[in-house]
C-alpha cells in the first residue's frame, strides 16, 4: 500500500468542514461489534462523553480484516475520523510515514506515558522516529484455550488440564454430540491458532527465531513440523464448526455446543455477557496449559490530521481519556483485556484474568505478530492457514513449506 503521494491531497482536505457536528462531536471508529467490545465501548464513550465532548460510534462490523480496509480508506481520501482503532504494531506505520497521523509526543510526555504504560514494548509500537503517534488502550493475549465444563461433564470426563489432554478428549466428546474445537471461518482466527499452537507447544525460542529472526531455516525444521502436525490435529478437531465470526465460535463453548476454542482473551467479554463465571461455568488455559508465556498486542487509537481546532482539542482529550486508570479499568473489566497501566485496581478481576496478570507480571510476555510482522506479511500467512483449514487435501508438509517461503520474503 503506497498512500505517501496523496499526503499532500489530504492536507488540503481536511481544511474543509465535514458535516454538521458540534466542534466537540468526535467519530470514533473501531470493529468492536460482539455483546462483551459494545459493552467495553459503553464504557470508554461513557469515560469520554462526561468531559463535555461528544463519542460518535463509527463500529464496523466484520472484524478488524474488513473495518480497516474501510479506516485507511477514509483517512487517505480525504474523509478522516477523528480517531481510529488499529492493532498494537505496524498496521497504521504508512499512515504516520505520509505526515497522515496526529503527534501525540507533547501530551504522552506531560502525562508521563513510559512511566505508566506496561510493557513498554506497547508504547514502542506507537513510537515511528522518536515520536508517540497512538493512545494504548489495552493488552491482549492470544494464547488461550477456553473450555466448557458442562460439555466435559457431558461426556463424562474430566476438564482437560492442557493441550494434549484436550486432543486426547476429542473421542469422548465426539460421542456425546459435542464438537471438539470451535473454531470460526474468518482467516485471522486460523491464522492466530497456529501462532498459539507456535509458542505454546514449540516454546519462546522458536516463536521468536520465526518470527524476529525471520530464520527460514528454522521454520523449515523438525520443531515447526511438529507444529503443522498440531495444526492438522486442530483442523480435525474443528470439523463441523460451520460458523464464520469469532464470537460465534465462542458462543458454541458458552452453550455447550463446543468443548473448547483457541482466542484471545477477549472471549471473556462473551462469557461474561452471558452470565458465566470462570472457573465454574467455563474453565481457561493459558499457554494452552503448556506453558506461561502469552503475547501482548492488543488495541490503540490512533488521530488524523484534523484542521478543525475544536476537533482537534476533542481528539487530545479522548488520547487522555483513554489512558486514565478510571476507564482503563472500565474498559477492560468488560473487554477481558489487561490495562496498559500497572497502576490500577484489578480487585474485581476474574480469574482468568488474573491469571493474564500473573503471567505479565512474571515477564513471561512476548511481543504480538502484529508488532513484528508487516502487514503484508500477516495477510499472507492468514490466507495460507485458511486454506489449510478449508481444504484437507493440502498436507502439513506443503503447508510448511509455502509458510517458509513467507517466512524468507517477511520484512
Amino acid at each position: 500500500m503506497k498512500i505517501r503521494c496523496i499526503a499532500a491531497a489530504f492536507a488540503a482536505s481536511v481544511a474543509m468542514p465535514f458535516g454538521a457536528a458540534s466542534a466537540t462531536d468526535l467519530e470514533v471508529t473501531h470493529w468492536w461489534t460482539s455483546g462483551g467490545e459494545a459493552a467495553a465501548v459503553k464504557e470508554m464513550a461513557k469515560a469520554f462523553d462526561a468531559t463535555g465532548n461528544r463519542w460518535v460510534d463509527g463500529a464496523i462490523a466484520g472484524s478488524g480484516g474488513t473495518a480497516r480496509p474501510i479506516m485507511i480508506s477514509r483517512i487517505t481520501g480525504g474523509d478522516p475520523m477523528g480517531a481510529t482503532q488499529f492493532n498494537h504494531g505496524r498496521q497504521a506505520q504508512e499512515l504516520v510515514e505520509a505526515g497522515l497521523m496526529r503527534d501525540l509526543t507533547d501530551l504522552a510526555t506531560k502525562e508521563k506515558w513510559k512511566d505508566i504504560i506496561k510493557p513498554s514494548s506497547l508504547l514502542d509500537s506507537c513510537t515511528i522516529d522518536g515520536k508517540i503517534y497512538c493512545a494504548p488502550v489495552n493488552i491482549h493475549s492470544w494464547q488461550w484455550l477456553w473450555l466448557s465444563n458442562a460439555a466435559f461433564a457431558k461426556a463424562g470426563i474430566a476438564v482437560p488440564k492442557d493441550w494434549n489432554e484436550f486432543v486426547a478428549a476429542a473421542p469422548a466428546l465426539q460421542k456425546a454430540g459435542i464438537q471438539p474445537l470451535a473454531v470460526g471461518g474468518q482467516p485471522w482466527q486460523t491464522s492466530g491458532l497456529v501462532d498459539v499452537l507456535m509458542l505454546s507447544l514449540g516454546g519462546k525460542d522458536l516463536y521468536m527465531k520465526v518470527y524476529q529472526d525471520k530464520d527460514a531455516k528454522v521454520a523449515a525444521g523438525p520443531e515447526m513440523a511438529k507444529i503443522f502436525k498440531a495444526a492438522d490435529d486442530a483442523r480435525n478437531l474443528a470439523k463441523g464448526s460451520n460458523v464464520q465470526d469469532w464470537n460465534q465460535a465462542t458462543n458454541m463453548v458458552i452453550t455447550g455446543k463446543a468443548a473448547g476454542q483457541i482466542m484471545g482473551d477477549w472471549a471473556q467479554g462473551e462469557f461474561q455477557l452471558a452470565g458465566q463465571t470462570a472457573g465454574k461455568d467455563y474453565s481457561c488455559l493459558p499457554g494452552l496449559g503448556l506453558n506461561d508465556y502469552i503475547t501482548t498486542g492488543g488495541d490503540a487509537f490512533y488521530f488524523p490530521l484534523l484542521k478543525d481546532k475544536e476537533k482537534a482539542k476533542a481528539q487530545e482529550v479522548l488520547a487522555s481519556t483513554i489512558v486514565s486508570p478510571k476507564a482503563q479499568v472500565a474498559f477492560n473489566l468488560k473487554k477481558g483485556s489487561l490495562p496498559v497501566r500497572g497502576d490500577v485496581d484489578l480487585a474485581t478481576a476474574n480469574d482468568c484474568m488474573k491469571k493474564g496478570l500473573a503471567i505479565v507480571a512474571k515477564g513471561n510476555a512476548l511481543i504480538s505478530t502484529d508488532q513484528l510482522l508487516s502487514a503484508d506479511t500477516q495477510k499472507q500467512k492468514e490466507d495460507l492457514f485458511s486454506q489449510f483449514f478449508a481444504n484437507p487435501s493440502m498436507t502439513p508438509d506443503a503447508a510448511q513449506k509455502r509458510f517458509v517461503e513467507i517466512i524468507s520474503s517477511a520484512d
